[in-house]
């Protein structure tokens, strides 16, 4: 009675509970409020089907095409890898197609949409990434930089910081918007080449942030931002702060004095391993998109009230920065 799913299925089967333990039938239906006819048809429902005869109601709407599970097991390894069918590239059109002829799946464009958004995929534009030279060395230095940095988070004694750099334009890329069909959207530019620059490091267990405003990068602004770091996060008893960083050349200059903070680097190739990127794409998502301007100044107060939005809610940083399960692969 305590789990179910309505408050109908409660007075069923509270009917029944009191028949069970004895209530005169009279009393019983004088206490559910329902007809005698009503009564005994829920008896003959339970003696036949027990609980579930009381609780279960059909879904509305037509059967599923498919089972979750052959979803899962015959189309969604086709969507991860198209070379699995030969392919190289999927559209939802071309893969719903492909099934109708190849497999005994006869579902339609739609329902293939609805399957995979209910396994969470979504249409993304991947982000261009240069082909390593030697693919083979880069999977095993992938694989050990993700078994050192999950090591890393489950040390108790460890806070992980992951930093890295971002441009600002004055001339955003424009971002969808809402518009009435038919209309021809636009949005201005001036053509120049205003940017400010940002350094900083995130730590998604807590949604700390640092961020320090820079025209540009080299390892005496690096340096700087490591000084503004160490201020912002000083030195704990029984604790080690790293700070995860890519492989630029101010990141590993000789000259850096790292205070109380250890380094450590990621393996080439690998931005995805950083939460910060996705802090970025944030900003500029929600914070600067639209925002134009021709001034030097007006560029970094928007930037600088930006990031303090994010000084003040470090859920929002928690979230978009959250950590998955390292990809090895």
């Amino acid at each position: 009675m305590a789990c179910c799913p309505d408050g109908k299925s409660y007075r069923r089967l509270n009917a029944i509970h009191l028949l069970l333990i004895g209530v005169g039938f009279d009393l019983v239906l004088r206490n559910c409020g329902r007809g005698e006819r009503c009564l005994r048809l829920w008896i003959t429902r339970f003696n036949a089907q027990g609980i579930d005869g009381l609780t279960y109601r059909p879904r509305p709407g037509r059967p599923r095409k498919l089972a979750a599970a052959t979803v899962e097991s015959e189309i969604l390894p086709l969507v991860d890898d198209p070379g699995l069918a030969g392919q190289l590239h999927w559209t939802a059109v071309k893969l719903s197609g492909w099934l109708k002829q190849e497999k005994p799946f006869d579902i339609s464009y739609r329902t293939l949409v609805r399957y995979l958004h209910e396994h969470r995929y979504a249409r993304r534009i991947p982000r261009p990434m240069p082909e390593p030279p030697d693919k083979d060395k880069w999977t095993q230095q992938r694989e050990a930089c993700a078994t050192e940095l999950a090591a890393l988070l489950a040390d108790p004694a460890a806070r992980v910081f992951f930093g890295d750099e971002a441009g600002f334009e004055g001339d955003p890329r424009p971002r969808h918007k809402w518009v009435k069909r038919g209309s021809r959207p636009t949005q201005g530019y001036y053509g120049g080449h205003l940017r400010r620059n940002v350094v900083g490091a995130v730590e998604p267990a807590s949604g700390e942030f640092v961020s320090l405003i820079v025209a540009h990068c080299n390892t005496e602004v690096f340096q700087a931002f490591l000084d503004v770091m160490a201020e912002e996060v000083p030195p704990e008893e029984g604790k080690q702060i790293h700070l995860v960083l890519d492989n630029a050349g101010w990141h590993k200059s000789a000259r850096l004095d790292w205070h109380h903070i250890k380094p450590v680097y990621l393996s080439p190739y690998s931005p995805d391993f950083n939460p910060i990127e996705r802090l970025w794409q944030h900003v500029k998502g929600q914070s600067m998109a639209g925002f134009l301007t021709n001034d030097g100044e007006a560029l970094t107060d928007k930037l600088l009230d930006s990031l303090k939005n994010l000084l003040d809610d470090s859920k929002l940083v928690r979230s978009v920065c959250a950590l998955p399960s390292f990809n090895r692969k």
